[in-house]
């Protein structure tokens, strides 16, 4: 079983996401607002009895991070596909380049390497 994080921390990251993707105006939108909102409404269910919510709130807990690292998988892969996409034809220098290699050289110099 992976280990349990704080609601405060998987709120923040939600959060962190949102505003990765709106920008400077990320507290005007509706995502902003719902996610406080839920978080909060979870928060005094925890302080009127933590035996009686106490399987609800593990479950809103859980889909809270599993909401968390789909938003951070997906800003990654856009991240990954906006780098790696075709953008045409590229020469296989920066293809090599790309992935961390280099092309090797003729010894002796021939005249046709740069």
């Amino acid at each position: 079983m992976a280990a349990m994080t704080s609601p405060l921390r998987v709120c923040r990251g939600i959060l962190k996401e949102i505003r990765a993707l709106k920008g400077r105006e990320y507290k005007q939108t509706l995502a902003y607002n719902y996610v406080l909102d839920q978080f909060r409404k979870n928060q005094v269910r925890q302080k009127v009895s933590s035996e009686r919510y106490c399987r609800a709130q593990e479950e809103a807990l859980h889909t809270s991070q599993s909401y968390l690292c789909l938003l951070a998988s997906t800003r990654l892969h856009l991240a990954l596909h906006n780098l790696y996409h075709g953008k045409g034809e590229r020469a296989p220098e920066q293809v090599a380049g790309m992935v961390g290699l280099r092309l090797p050289t003729q010894p002796g110099g021939k005249g046709w390497e740069k």
